[in-house]
């Protein structure tokens, strides 16, 4: 028998694409990768989706690092045109170590026009998955979810509450706009200053390039004269 698999990420589009898929798939696994790394209010939300699913969710992670930071400073490198080491060695690969090929899988990528094109992108990637995406087939967006989740009585994760669009890792190198990096500096600080330290010793520099946040290698002799685009926000 194949079995569903909702991959769960602690943020709303998620836990209602759960909760929709258990209404058809009762038996369906509710599955989280864990970075280690997001906010500590995620386990209360985490608590609440649980008893709202009436289920458990199965937690998978990484057993060679410990967290984003781990994995930053091991590989040396933050994030480029293809994305993040941290996405892959703490999401995707325990995902492809506990996945069997027959598997159906459920994303709780929504409506919007973004949500789309990375469901399509998933499906490109990885042809022979079966990949279920029953937010975009119900036309609900981000927003649709967030009122659905607050309407089960069910208080959003904190990250939204502080004004992040989503509720990622602290912080997350994929991010894009400057706004995002002023918020990281205004309510958490301890982790905004380690990654401008961490972005000095590994010699790059963040800066957006048609919407992907990349960061390229400095030259070393103008290390000095210069601060991570980060650190201006």
């Amino acid at each position: 028998m194949a079995r569903t698999v909702v991959w769960y990420s602690c943020g709303a589009a998620s836990a209602v694409a759960a909760k929709m898929t258990l209404v058809d798939t009762p038996d369906a696994s509710i599955t989280y990768c864990a970075t280690r790394s997001e906010h500590p209010d995620n386990e209360r939300f985490t608590q609440d989706c649980q008893r709202w699913f009436n289920r458990g969710v199965t937690r998978l992670s990484s057993v060679e690092y410990q967290d984003t930071w781990h994995v930053w400073e091991e590989r040396k490198y933050l994030a480029g045109i293809h994305g993040a080491p941290c996405t892959t060695a703490l999401k995707v690969e325990p995902r492809l170590i506990w996945q069997s090929p027959s598997d159906i899988h459920v994303f709780g990528y929504t409506a919007d026009k973004r949500d789309v094109t990375r469901a399509q992108e998933l499906r490109d990637n990885y042809p022979e998955m079966q990949i279920r995406t029953p937010l975009i087939d119900a036309k609900l967006t981000k927003a649709n979810t967030l009122a659905l989740v607050q309407g089960a009585g069910i208080r959003l994760p904190r990250m939204y509450e502080i004004g992040f669009h989503n509720n990622n890792c602290i912080p997350c190198v994929k991010a894009t706009s400057p706004n995002y990096w002023a918020l990281v500096r205004q309510e958490f600080p301890a982790e905004f200053q380690r990654m401008v330290a961490l972005s000095h010793k590994l010699n790059v520099a963040s800066y957006q390039d048609q919407g992907s946040s990349l960061f390229h290698r400095r030259n070393p002799a103008r290390l000095a004269d210069h601060q991570p685009n980060s650190a201006r926000v």
